[in-house]
């Protein structure tokens, strides 16, 4: 009996520590954005999303190509807020949004236990979605970049060995709205492989032994329907926004600028001062550090037995350099020729939603490598299995100068998050959504066919009256 009350007290404290990590981890990236981009419909949220929601209706719309892939979870978004009275909109998605950024966040927490069991680690792991320095500016608290948030959750759900069918079912539904919603995720199904292993001998798999085997099955089955969902509706959809043709000079550049030096410096505009004062080598050092710590947490990692972390950290690294460059190479318009402006319009360098996507899976390398220079591996007499513990243990020299290696590098990034924050969003000088409607319940009673033109940043919205009427 007491053993079970025991039990029960774990999972409880479980459930409330992940809970706990979503819910302020939301609340983060509420407060982050401030009170005036919170008010302030984004693009696409008033744009192409709302208007193909009235015109298409709730379902049709749900799987409607947009700039060459699927839109799910922006999409359901949108419907859940215009359940709400319409001059709440612009509220509705921003927590909404903020809500879900906080679930990728305590999801992260727990689909990384195998990869980071330090449970404070794995908490800075978790959180960069919501800490990254660049974030508020476009990325956060909007239906229309959900897909970034998407992205980092995905290397997490494809790797992830369920321990239970319940688990492995609810894990399938996550992957199709997590396919379902960024296109590029689909660099990451080769990490399905990890799925299919055994699970860690420090987490053995509950149930009969011949069923545990297929425990991968409803990701693989989901993630596979998805991404070929999305891998035809690329095909098949003409995009809008011309390819790019960028120089290697500005991949270079653009990653030292935007991905690199967002990293610990939301104001990219300082960031370049510095390059215009002293050159790009101070990008450059700082880049070759976070490339030797990734490489250096790989070589522990394979050595220590610790396979599954080695992948990952080398997959979120190189995941981050294909989604820079793929989106230079996709979209004419994100490409800054960041090498070759003059010093002055290097000075204006404001931060791009290509790059925090990037940055969100550099950093997530950082602390995997990290936590794996931070915990050493040992084998305690006569049980076979390899446990990690804190290298401040005595465990030599070695696994002291890569504990520190490891502790100075979260250290950083942490400080970076604190002195970063709140942030600064793209929209905080509105124009907010709901003093638009102060008179629009008496526009619309004179005239019920009426469309109203609501101002968004940084485009515009088509409200029809009747969705004014409709609230009273």
């Amino acid at each position: 009996m007491g053993h079970a009350a025991r039990g029960w007290r774990s999972a409880l404290a479980a459930v409330s520590a992940v809970v706990l990590v979503g819910v302020l981890a939301a609340v983060s990236a509420w407060v982050r954005l401030g009170p005036v981009a919170r008010g302030t419909v984004w693009a696409e949220d008033g744009g192409l999303f709302l208007r193909e929601r009235l015109a298409l209706g709730p379902l049709a719309s749900l799987f409607h190509p947009y700039a060459g892939y699927l839109h799910l979870v922006p999409r359901l978004v949108v419907d859940l807020a215009l359940l709400f009275p319409v001059a709440d909109y612009a509220l509705v998605v921003s927590a909404t949004s903020c809500l879900l950024a906080g679930a990728v966040c305590a999801a992260v927490f727990v689909l990384a236990r195998d990869v980071v069991p330090s449970w404070p680690l794995r908490l800075v792991l978790a959180v960069v979605p919501v800490a990254l320095p660049t974030a508020p500016w476009e990325v956060s608290g909007n239906a229309a970049n959900l897909h970034t948030f998407a992205l980092f959750l995905a290397p997490w759900v494809l790797a992830h060995r369920s321990r239970t069918w319940w688990g492995a079912g609810a894990l399938g539904v996550v992957t199709v709205l997590v396919l379902a919603t960024e296109a590029q995720a689909v660099l990451f199904l080769p990490l399905l492989v990890l799925a299919w292993l055994p699970a860690p001998a420090s987490a053995p798999v509950p149930g009969p032994r011949g069923g545990r085997r297929f425990l991968a099955l409803p990701v693989t089955v989901a993630a596979v329907v998805a991404a070929t969902a999305q891998v035809v509706t690329a095909f098949a959809t003409p995009r809008a926004s011309a390819p790019g043709h960028p120089a290697a000079s500005d991949v270079v550049a653009g990653w030292l600028l935007q991905t690199v030096g967002g990293l610990w410096d939301a104001d990219l505009g300082a960031v370049a001062g510095a390059v215009v004062d002293h050159g790009w080598w101070v990008l450059a050092v700082p880049s070759a550090l976070v490339s030797v710590v990734v490489l250096l947490g790989c070589a522990v990692a394979l050595r220590t037995g610790r396979g599954r972390a080695a992948v990952v950290a080398l997959a979120l690294a190189l995941g981050a350099a294909v989604v820079w460059t793929a989106a230079l190479l996709a979209n004419r318009s994100a490409d800054g020729r960041w090498s070759q402006v003059a010093p002055a319009a290097l000075l204006t360098a404001t931060p791009s939603r290509y790059a925090a996507a990037a940055g969100m899976l550099l950093t997530a390398a950082v602390v995997v490598a990290a936590a794996v220079l931070v915990d050493r591996v040992v084998t305690p007499g006569g049980s076979g299995r390899r446990v990690a513990v804190r290298a401040s243990r005595p465990g030599g020299a070695a696994h002291l100068v890569g504990a520190a290696v490891g502790w100075c590098m979260v250290a950083v990034l942490v400080t970076t998050w604190v002195v970063n924050a709140p942030g600064s969003a793209q929209r905080s000088t509105g124009p907010e959504w709901q003093p638009q409607f102060r008179d629009a319940v008496a526009t619309c009673r004179a005239d019920p066919t009426a469309v109203l033109d609501i101002r968004t940043q940084p485009w515009g919205a088509a409200v029809p009256c009747t969705l004014v009427l409709r609230d009273g």
